[in-house]
This record gives C-alpha cells, structure tokens and sequence, in this order.
C-alpha cells in the first residue's frame, strides 16, 4: 500500500489561483498572514500530515477503539500524535487568537483540513469536531462560557463533540426526549441517550465539552422546543480547575462499515442525579444555535470526500504505474505493460483527478467567501456560501464514494484483498453521504430553502458570475441546464410540492457538476496565463490545462441525463404504492 503525499502543488494551485488567497489575506484582520507564512505552514503541515497522522491510517481500522471499564481507548499512535497535533498549534489554526488561536484565515485552515482528512480520516474527526463546538461558542456563548471553555479547546487540551441524534430521532431532529430540567441555580440537569456520537469518549484529553440537544420540561414540541446545553464530561470549578466527575458515560461502542479509529459512541446521560449543564443562549433556539456547528461541519464533511478521494487516487495511481499486465494496443508492441498504458485505465484515473480537483476548488472557492462575509459582512459572499454549502457537503461526499470505488477497480481483484488498502478508502467514505444530514436531507435545504426562500435570487447571482468568464460551450450548456432546473423546481414548489422534492437531489448533482468546471476552467485560464508569463513548472500547468478539458468534455455533458431527470421527476416514483415497493 502506498503512502500518502500531501499534494502541497494542487493545494497551493487551488488556493492561490482559484480561490483567491492574495485577496483573503488581504481582509481586514489578516495584517499578520503573508503568502510566504501560508506556504511555510503548508510544507509542514504537509510534512506532519505524511510522518506522523499518516501512518495511523491502516492501524486504526484494524485496532479500531475499544470501550474498557467505561473508558474509550483508541488505536496505538492516536493518543500520542493528538498531543503532537496540538503542541504544533494545529487545532487552532482558524481561530481567535484572543483565546489563543493562530488566526489563519477558513481558507488556509480548509486546505490543513483535507491534509489531516486524507492522511487518516478517523483521527481527523476529533479536530474537526471540537472546531465545530469552538466556532458554535464563539458565536453563541455567553462571555463567560467563552472564558471558561475557548482556551482549553482551542489549544486542543479540552475536546468538543456534537450530541444530536437519538434512538427515535435521527435526521427527525424535533422527535429528541433527552431532557434539561432546571437545577434552580442557573444550570440544568440533562438526562436521555444520545448515539452516534464521534468521538463521544477518547483517552486523547482531560476534559471533553459536549454540546447537547435537549428539551425543557415546558418546551414546544417540535423542533421548536429543543434547547442547547454544553455538558462537559468533567465540571469545571470556578478557578478553571477541573472539578468531579460529571453524571454522563459512554455505554457502548458502534461497529461500523469503516472509519474504525473513530470511536462512534452511545452516550448515557443523568443515570443518577442528572448530568449538570449549562444552557447556550436562550432556551428553545438550540437548533438556530446548533447550525452554526453543524455548517461548520457539513464544510469539513464535503472535504471528506475529497481528502479520502486524493488518497484513493494517489494509490490508484502508484499501482497503475506498477501494474505490468497486458500489452500495450494503442501503441503497438508485444512486451508486457504498466496498466497504467490501457486507455480505461487512464479514463478512470483521469476521472478520478478531474473530480477531485472539481470538488477541492469548490471546497476553498466556498471557503474564500466564508472568509470575507465573516471578515467585512459581504452579504452575497454569505449568499454564496449558504447556498453552496449543501452542495459541498451532498456532491463532494457522493463522489468520494464513486472515486473510492474506481480507486477498487483500478486495481482489479487486488483492490477487493484488504491488504492492498483500497477497500479501506470505500469503507471510509461510504459515511459521509450520511452523517452531518443525509446527502438528501442537504439536497431538500438546497432546493426547499436555498432556492425557494429568495425565488432563486442568489442561485442567478452565482450563475451570472459563471456565465462573465465566458464559458465554453459544454460549461455553457450546464449552466443553462442549471437555469432551467432551478425554473422547473421553483414552478413546482407551490402545487407540486412532491415532484419538487423528487427532484433535488438530481439538481444538487448538477450545480456541483456545473459549478465544478467553471472553477476548473478557471484554473486553465490561470495556468495558460503562468505559462505565457514563462512559469518554469510547465508539466504541471499542461496537466491543469488537460484536467479541465477532460471535465468539460467527458464529464459536463451529464449536464442533459442531469436535467431529463429533473423534468421527469415526481412521476412513477411518487404513483407507485406503498406495497408495491
């Protein structure tokens, strides 16, 4: 099995030339980030990525974590290469540096990300989830929280977890029976099952700080009653100490299809008096307030897709080079060749790059307008990045699934063996179409919310500014057929609201098809530009260049089976019965 490279040239290509770094740290508050700086921290972060998380990859999915006397152990290595992550500084790489954050820009800390994600996707979850909890308390909490957790968890010495789902409540978050009842002190007893739970125990920190979901004794039903809570594992004293025990344990152990590393817990809370919480904000809002966590994520969660993918491919790659097997038809000659020769070979490798490169540049372009609207209030940046995050997290994560997939079929019947590591790929992604909301539960948010709650104002806004590049002919087409999806959809929502539904995931597909050669052609326009200006890395650059027109020639025109299904949907699969299934 090969190793992992970080892929330092396609990050800092996707970054500088796509999403526009130069004018990121050029914000308001970016005064101490230079693009030496953001190159000096990728080379090590890269280097860390490939000496010290890579390595963890195949132990953790045969070690898995354990679950003894109530306490979670993980995988030889976690343990100590958690400590070395967070003495580097790289768990707090985003964030205020006021609470001791480096202050990098979402931009630079999304492409740190998919480093961390592809070297070895089930310790990365542990990161990843306290920088949804810290990004949801520097938001939401009150001044006091924020003094009493930031710190801790932004230096990664105190961890974060999300505690949403539960038996009977899943993707139907208002169906929650966990319960907050009032101590009479300001504080909450929490009390109910949560599972699902990354990361829910670990042995990697003294203190986890879990933001629970509950419901008030006099809540609303519905999604409209549910309140938030942070419940750490350990209370902590008024002096910043940490104090007892708090009443909450994880139980159980899930065994999973992948991701084995990543102790996926059910969590017990208030077996006894209660455990003791403290509410975020203002009762009944937990859901608004649990959002800012769960975009955050859905962000990380798309990234997925393209981090396991660049790994998938990487091994791919390497085994297609030394592969000898077959002659080489197209060239003539009788001598046993490199797979890498045959041209379906070539087409699945060149699929497998052309998308990951789609899906990286829409991951740091979304990154890049997160950064200004948080930076100056740019209210069509926060446009963009609202309505693009759907389809970060649905497109990205479908499609790491399929290039995991060709990652297998490249290498044959030895990508079926375990020992080569190319399962491992499949098994890990397959979990990111599911958690962080359903592929088509983000779908639904695009369609239902997105698209309908402007009458697809901001969807225009984004298709204008594809259409002013001057697209080629195929990108042409696909976001006309995207401008005619969204027509269709939007006509519906009123009297036909099932064919609308129907519908969304098909549309969610095709914008991120779409949206994915327009910033690939960009990065040809960029790399025609570098190579008439006489940039010496011209091998490079060509690959930009052939990448992008592969994408537009053999990948965009499923732009039309995209927009047949759309107009077709809402037909037989809403007419056909129940028992007929």
């Amino acid at each position: 099995m090969s190793d992992y490279a970080a892929p330092l040239r396609d990050i800092r290509f996707a970054m500088t030339e796509i999403a526009g770094l130069d004018a990121v740290i050029a914000l308001p508050g970016m005064e101490e980030i230079s693009a030496d700086l953001v190159d000096a921290v990728l080379t090590e972060a890269g280097r860390f990525a490939d000496e010290a998380v890579a390595p963890l990859n195949r132990v953790g999915d045969i070690q898995g974590a354990v679950l003894e006397n109530g306490v979670v152990r993980t995988a030889d290595g976690f343990r100590e290469t958690y400590r070395q992550f967070c003495e580097g500084g790289w768990n707090g790489a985003p964030f205020d540096p006021e609470y001791g954050g480096q202050g990098l820009p979402w931009l630079v800390s999304t492409a740190l990300t998919e480093m961390w994600q592809s070297a070895c996707l089930s310790f990365s979850l542990a990161p990843l989830l306290t920088q949804g909890a810290v990004d949801l308390l520097a938001n939401h909490g009150s001044d006091e929280q924020k003094d009493v957790f930031l710190e801790k968890m932004i230096s990664g010495e105190w961890a974060g977890t999300m505690n949403l789902t539960e038996p009977q409540a899943g993707s139907d978050v208002g169906a929650l029976a966990t319960r907050a009842v009032p101590a009479g002190d300001g504080t909450y007893r929490i009390s109910g099952q949560k599972i699902f739970i990354s990361y829910g125990d670990q042995d990697f920190t003294d203190n986890i700080v879990h933001m629970v979901l509950a419901r008030t004794p006099d809540a609303p039903r519905g999604i409209r009653g549910v309140s938030l809570f942070i419940v750490p594992k350990v209370l902590v004293n008024g002096d910043g100490s940490l104090g007892a025990r708090n009443d909450l344990r994880p139980v159980g152990l899930e065994h999973k299809l992948g991701i084995h590393g990543s102790p996926t817990c059910v969590m017990a809370y208030g077996e006894g008096d209660g455990a003791l919480g403290t509410l975020v904000g203002e009762e009944n809002c937990g859901i608004q307030y649990m959002f800012t966590m769960m975009n955050n994520a859905r962000l990380g969660v798309g990234l997925q897709g393209v981090a396991v993918a660049e790994r998938a491919y990487q091994q791919a790659r390497a085994f297609a080079m030394e592969r000898v097997q077959g002659r080489d038809e197209v060239n003539g000659g009788k001598a046993p060749v490199p797979i890498l020769h045959h041209p379906d070979v070539r087409r699945m490798l060149m699929t497998m790059k052309a998308e990951i490169e789609a899906m990286r540049a829409l991951c740091y372009w979304v990154a890049g307008a997160l950064d200004r609207a948080q930076r100056t209030g740019d209210a069509e940046a926060q446009a963009q990045v609202d309505l693009m995050i759907p389809v970060v997290k649905a497109w990205c994560s479908d499609l790491g699934v399929e290039i995991a997939s060709l990652g297998v079929q490249v290498h044959g019947g030895m990508g079926f063996i375990e020992e080569t590591g190319a399962a491992q790929h499949m098994r890990d992604s397959r979990i990111a179409p599911i958690y962080e909301g359903t592929n088509g539960i983000q779908a639904m948010d695009l369609v239902a919310r997105k698209l309908a709650r402007d009458g697809g104002e901001a969807l225009r806004a984004q298709l204008a500014l594809m259409r002013a590049d001057g697209p080629g002919e195929n990108l042409a087409a696909a976001i006309d057929a995207v401008e005619r999806a969204a027509g269709l959809i939007l006509g519906r929502f009123g009297r036909e609201f099932g064919a609308a539904a129907a519908a969304a995931v098909p549309f969610c597909h095709l914008l991120g098809l779409a949206t994915g050669g327009w910033l690939l052609a960009r990065g040809a326009a960029a790399a025609e530009r570098l190579l008439a200006e006489g940039a010496e890395d011209t091998e490079f650059l060509e690959a930009k260049r052939l990448t992008s027109r592969f994408y537009a020639e053999t990948l965009l025109p499923q732009h039309a089976g995209l927009l047949a299904a759309i107009e077709a949907a809402g037909g037989a699969e809403l007419e056909m019965a129940a028992e007929q299934f």
